[in-house]
């Protein structure tokens, strides 16, 4: 028997998408391609993967059984590419994924400092919601993500906090002075959900500031149509509403706003680095996570200031 890593990998994706088709566009190949290999490995192993039907196909018994020990080899796969990709530490590509509220604010000094460390570090980032950047970082496509807490890792990655990005409430002149004394002593909960303005569904922000003003996703009156943080910050300060920005966000986003600080304690999200457990570190990610956090803290702090 000689099944090959690329059967594995094509069996797999039948596996994930239960269509030849979109299983084939996955991995780049023509459906009668992947048919092909498929059928190949049905012979050597001597019975059927899946059950083929009209529109999809399903697992048989044997097939959920290979499917495991598939995965468990091209798991081991990928640790020994990592391996052979980081045998220097934090050198050559690095794959960074970022969510969309951090990383316009994080990026320009985090890459000014990894290039002031390794100038021949090559660095690809990917900007994304939460959930695409973790789906990519456990198939192996992102090499860590910077990401906003909580996460449900579910025990298969490495979370490293790195500062604490405090909400500040923002809106125009008139919105706030509309507060009245109320906003000297204002706590997140305490605001209007008519009030309130957040970005669009998907974003981790948005989870974040309900929370923090302890709102339901369902609430009616919330407006959540901003596509991006500088649409939102635009609406606002055209008085549209109110909004929590970030620390991160207020030297870009601040613009013709009025902001306003909680009284303590000031509400906040972490930031945090993660990686999956099993990529080789030999401590590039720990020198990853100090530039990284080396750079948001001065950003926050010069906002305390």
């Amino acid at each position: 028997m000689n099944l090959t890593l690329r059967q594995l990998s094509y069996f797999k994706s039948l596996a994930t998408h239960r269509n030849f088709g979109r299983a084939a566009e996955a991995v780049h190949v023509s459906q009668p391609a992947l048919s092909v290999q498929i059928r190949e490995m049905e012979q050597m192993l001597g019975a059927p993967l899946v059950e083929r039907r009209a529109r999809d196909v399903v697992l048989t018994p044997f097939g959920r059984l290979v499917l495991g020990q598939a995965e468990k080899v091209l798991a081991e796969m990928q640790v020994l590419s990592e391996i052979a990709r980081w045998n220097e530490g934090l050198a050559g590509e690095l794959r960074l994924g970022l969510i969309a509220t951090i990383a316009p604010f994080l990026l320009p000094g985090a890459l000014a400092r990894i290039r002031q460390e390794d100038i021949g570090l090559s660095v690809q980032v990917q900007e994304g919601t939460t959930a695409r950047l973790i789906e990519d970082l456990q198939a192996g496509r992102l090499d860590a993500a910077v990401v906003a807490l909580p996460l449900d890792s579910d025990g298969a990655l490495e979370v490293t906090p790195l500062f604490q990005d405090r909400f500040l409430l923002a809106g125009s002149e008139a919105g706030m002075a509309a507060l009245g004394a109320r906003r000297e002593s204002l706590r997140p909960e305490q605001i209007g959900p008519a009030r309130l303005m957040l970005l669009e569904d998907g974003h981790c922000l948005t989870d974040q500031a309900l929370e923090v003003c302890g709102r339901g996703r369902g609430h009616a009156q919330i407006d959540m149509g901003a596509s991006s943080l500088a649409t939102l910050t635009r609406l606002v300060a055209a008085g549209f509403g109110l909004t929590l920005l970030p620390e991160l966000a207020l030297r870009t986003e601040a613009h013709g706003l009025t902001l306003r600080r909680f009284t303590s304690p000031e509400p906040f999200r972490t930031v945090a680095l993660v990686r999956r457990r099993a990529t080789p570190d030999d401590g590039w990610f720990r020198a990853l996570a100090r530039i990284l956090s080396e750079t948001g803290e001065e950003l926050v702090q010069a906002t305390r200031a």
